[in-house]
C-alpha cells in the first residue's frame, strides 16, 4: 500500500440521487374553515355588525338544564346560528362576570352556545341560582364587539299543557 492521496468517499444516499435527505413533510390540513364563517376580530375590524337570533328569547331554557332536553318547537331553534354573520367563536358575557366561549367551526349555533352555558352551571341545583332562565343575549358594541352580555330572568312564561291522549290522563289513579 503506498501512502496515496485518499479518494473521496461517495455518499451512497439519496440526497446523491437528487431527492431529499428527510422524508416528505405531509402537508398540514388546512383549518376547517367553512365559506361565510368569520373570525370575531375580523369582523370587529371591518365593522360589521352582529345580529343575535330572536328565537333566543323564546327558549324559555333553564341554564343548569341539558339543553338536549328542549322539546318543539323550542328544539327546532337549536341548530339555528346564533348571529348573523356566523362567527367560529364567541365570548358570552355574565353580568357577574362570569365568561365562557362557544365555538364552532362551522359557525357558533344556539346549541353551541346553550351547551357552553350548561357546562358552567349544569351542577347548581335551581334554588341556587338567582336566575334560572335565559331570557337571551345582547350584543353592546361600545362595550364589547367580541362578546355578547347573556341576561337570565327569574322564571320563564308557563309551558302550554299537552293535552293526553284520552281525556282526564293527567293525575287519574285508578
Amino acid at each position: 500500500m503506498s501512502a496515496d492521496v485518499p479518494t473521496p468517499l461517495s455518499k451512497v444516499d439519496s440526497a446523491v440521487q437528487g431527492l431529499s435527505s428527510s422524508p416528505p413533510k405531509e402537508k398540514r390540513r388546512a383549518s376547517s374553515s367553512v365559506p361565510g364563517v368569520f373570525n370575531i376580530n375580523d369582523l370587529e375590524k371591518e365593522g360589521t355588525e352582529l345580529l343575535i337570533a330572536k328565537e333566543t328569547q323564546k327558549l324559555n331554557w333553564r341554564i343548569n338544564k341539558s339543553p338536549a332536553l328542549l322539546e318543539e318547537p323550542e328544539k327546532s331553534a337549536l341548530k339555528k346560528m346564533l348571529t348573523t354573520p356566523p362567527v367560529k367563536k364567541i365570548d358570552l358575557h355574565f353580568p357577574l362576570g362570569l365568561e365562557v366561549s362557544a365555538r364552532n367551526l362551522r359557525g357558533v349555533t344556539i346549541k353551541d352556545a346553550l351547551d357552553a352555558i350548561y357546562k358552567q352551571y349544569r351542577k347548581k341545583a335551581d334554588d341556587e341560582l338567582e336566575n334560572p332562565v335565559l331570557a337571551g343575549f345582547e350584543w353592546d358594541k361600545e362595550e364589547s364587539w367580541t362578546r355578547l352580555i347573556v341576561h337570565c330572568k327569574k322564571e320563564g312564561a308557563p309551558q302550554p299543557k299537552k293535552k293526553g291522549k284520552k281525556a282526564g290522563q293527567e293525575g287519574d289513579e285508578l
